[in-house]
């Protein structure tokens, strides 16, 4: 069992900066891919970001390419969302989630409660 905890939400400006962290309740810790997901109100559920295992693999979705970065210590069993270049669009719940397979679908076996994000035009 996995347990998922985010943070790191919050009020930014349009072209402010956040960083999401999502911490992991696991002893493996690196033998989990884990992946960023983000909810609009109103929309479905979409792919932001995931990581490999070892952290030496990343996948973005078009949107967020060249704004956002994430990242991972497995030593603090921790990963992080660096949110850069906010639009209003960017507005949503981020979830993280973990999976023992690397994917940008969401398809993970194990989910966050999510944190606002909330960026104002």
């Amino acid at each position: 069992q996995v347990q998922l905890v985010e943070s790191g939400g919050g009020l930014v400006q349009a072209g402010g900066s956040l960083r999401l962290s999502c911490a992991a309740s696991v002893r493996t810790f690196s033998s989990y891919a884990m992946g960023w997901f983000r909810q609009a109100p109103g929309k479905e559920r979409e792919f932001v970001a995931a990581i490999s295992r070892s952290g030496g693999i990343t996948y973005y979705a078009d949107s967020v390419k060249g704004r956002f970065t994430i990242s991972r210590d497995n030593a603090k069993n921790t990963v992080y969302l660096q949110m850069n270049s906010l639009k209003p669009e960017d507005t949503a719940v981020y979830y993280c989630a973990a999976d023992l397979t690397l994917r940008s679908s969401g398809n993970y076996a194990y989910w966050g409660q999510g944190t606002q994000v909330t960026v104002s035009s």
